[in-house]
């Protein structure tokens, strides 16, 4: 067998499918990813439950869940939660969590849930993916219309302007005895990392590609969603948003 048919590139290979359903629901996407800081994701969840004043056993949705460690917090602390994620690997994963209150299920975020939400999370950048940027505009009406009469949404993305002042353009980060080469850059306004690396006699390539979205681009959206954007922070300590400084963008919206 070549190198080329070696490759695996599932981005190429099945035209059909997105870059981010099919790296998400490899092993490999969960293994690069490993070291997320749980306790700064705690205390994210924690700070953002008492801003919001949720009511308890507050109907919860965390958006985009993965494998769920932000939706089986926020059931720890007492909320009535559901993830969903497009990803039927990470759901399957995540449901082996599940309780009377904690459930999952595979779900596209531009659709909208015909149960109403307390609250709705979107977090650790899980937004700006698809190919088609009407979908962003598509997924923000889904999440407003998934809110209930007093529900709040929140949005956890990167600071752009931050992002890319500090893009490291290339390097190697070794997880579980693999290395995974990284090289970033950014074109045609989005943020690109292609992620390279071998296992097990196999080459991998991956893309993962984000639409690089500014505070105005997402004032822009949420006024034509007729949304109501009521607060902006730029970390997990819930600090002021700081254009040039702030690590995250984090949009408090119903």
């Amino acid at each position: 067998m070549s190198e080329a048919q070696e490759t695996t590139n599932t981005n190429q290979d099945q035209p059909n499918e997105t870059w981010f359903s099919s790296w998400f629901d490899t092993p490999y996407y969960h293994i690069l990813y490993k070291e997320r800081n749980d306790k700064e994701a705690q205390l994210f969840m924690d700070n953002l439950t008492h801003y919001l004043n949720l009511p308890e056993k507050a109907k919860v949705l965390d958006l985009a869940c993965g494998k769920g460690r932000h939706a089986i917090y926020l059931n720890q602390l007492g909320f009535d939660v559901i993830g969903a994620d497009l990803s039927e690997n990470s759901i399957a994963e995540a449901s082996k969590n599940s309780n009377d209150t904690l459930h999952f299920k595979v779900h596209d975020m531009r659709e909208e849930f015909e149960e109403k939400y307390d609250a709705i999370f979107n977090l650790f950048t899980s937004f700006g993916y698809f190919e088609n940027d009407d979908d962003n505009l598509t997924t923000l009406k889904a999440i407003k219309n998934s809110l209930s009469d007093y529900g709040f949404a929140v949005i956890d993305f990167m600071n752009v302007n931050q992002v890319i002042e500090t893009l490291v353009p290339e390097e190697v980060k070794t997880v579980d005895g693999i290395d995974f080469h990284l090289k970033r850059y950014v074109a045609d306004g989005h943020i690109f990392k292609e992620i390279d690396f071998e296992d097990q006699g196999h080459k991998y390539h991956f893309t993962e590609k984000v639409k690089a979205l500014t505070l105005q681009d997402f004032e822009t959206m949420m006024e034509e969603a007729g949304i109501y954007l009521l607060d902006i922070f730029g970390d997990y300590k819930l600090k002021k948003f700081h254009k040039t400084e702030s690590e995250r963008l984090i949009l408090i919206f119903k």
